[in-house]
């Protein structure tokens, strides 16, 4: 258990990121044992072939495969730098990580336990040049495992923080941070996660807590890490039905509410834009909408606004009404 303290004032500093680092890293653990991340194991299925071609995962991995151990073994702090601002980009962080101090580097390294590997040990040698070679691994793993999929990724990960960031306006940051996962706990002015592995001070200046919501570090939570702004990723909302694809319209649920709005709702696996849903139900963009208004009327979808896009995601009814219906 981690024990942190986390004054008033850097509760009042708390803010949300998003963060493409923090899905590499997470995202190579869930390779590195699918077993214990199922929800994941149809994008592993996709994904593993053409990252083990390119050398990049699996027995002749490279310095990103080693760095990254299973889950619960420390991960390197310095793979995932503070986000800049709410969605920075990846080149943008790949920036943050190259710029890593020597002995920030070094000073993790030697919390891995054990001998160091050759790509290691040649990273703790000559660590301004093994950075350099990590971040072109880094952007070589994200154009095969994550790109492709980043559009639907973010989506999800935009929803969780409005989400959320509606209960910390709502009903405030101890209910906010008590939500976030079972693993975590504040009161009494200190933060407590269920975790082995963190490097992070109290916090009671600066800029306070960065939560990073992740569709990879589930079913856990990640390190709350050292540096200028500590760090917790938690699982984003939604995951269950992340990779899945609807097998139909329930012909139960059609009969009750009409084919075009039950085919909306089984296409509603994470938030969509009403584009999007048009181009995947073969409706017009005006059809779409109509049915959307109709749904939210009834409490089946909900509507948030991310920039000039207009996302809509099922509710929990919405949800049960599924389920009950096959």
């Amino acid at each position: 258990m981690v024990a942190i303290s986390l004054s008033a004032g850097a509760v009042a500093r708390i803010r949300f990121a998003v963060s493409c680092l923090w899905e590499v890293a997470a995202s190579v653990r869930v390779l590195r044992d699918p077993g214990d991340h199922a929800v994941h194991l149809p994008w592993v299925r996709r994904v593993r072939p053409p990252l083990v071609e390119a050398g990049l995962v699996g027995q002749d991995g490279g310095l990103l495969w080693q760095l990254v151990p299973t889950r619960p073994g420390y991960l390197a702090d310095f793979l995932t730098p503070p986000p800049a601002g709410l969605i920075p980009d990846l080149a943008t962080e790949l920036a943050a990580l190259r710029a890593t101090p020597a002995d920030t580097v070094r000073t993790h390294l030697d919390l891995y336990p054990g001998d160091r590997r050759p790509a290691l040990t040649a990273l703790y040698a000559d660590p301004p040049g093994g950075l350099r070679r990590l971040t072109e691994e880094i952007a070589a793993y994200w154009r095969i495992a994550l790109a492709p999929h980043w559009p639907r990724l973010r989506l999800l990960l935009d929803a969780d923080i409005t989400a959320r960031a509606r209960v910390l306006a709502e009903d405030g940051a101890a209910v906010l941070l008590n939500d976030l996962h079972q693993q975590v706990r504040w009161e009494d002015d200190t933060l407590r996660v269920a975790q082995r592995h963190c490097l992070a001070p109290d916090v009671t200046g600066g800029p306070g807590l960065v939560l990073v919501p992740s569709v990879f570090v589930w079913p856990s939570v990640a390190s709350v890490s050292a540096g200028d702004a500590p760090q917790l990723a938690y699982p984003a909302r939604g995951l269950g039905t992340l990779w899945e694809r609807p097998n139909g319209v329930p012909e139960a649920l059609a009969a009750v509410i009409g084919r075009g709005r039950a085919r909306l709702l089984t296409e509603l696996t994470s938030p969509v834009s009403t584009t999007e849903l048009a181009r995947r139900s073969d409706m017009s963009p005006a059809g779409v909408s109509q049915h959307l208004t109709a749904l939210r009327a009834a409490g089946l979808v909900v509507t948030h606004r991310r920039g000039r896009t207009l996302l809509s995601a099922r509710t929990d009814l919405a949800e049960a009404l599924l389920s009950a219906t096959g």
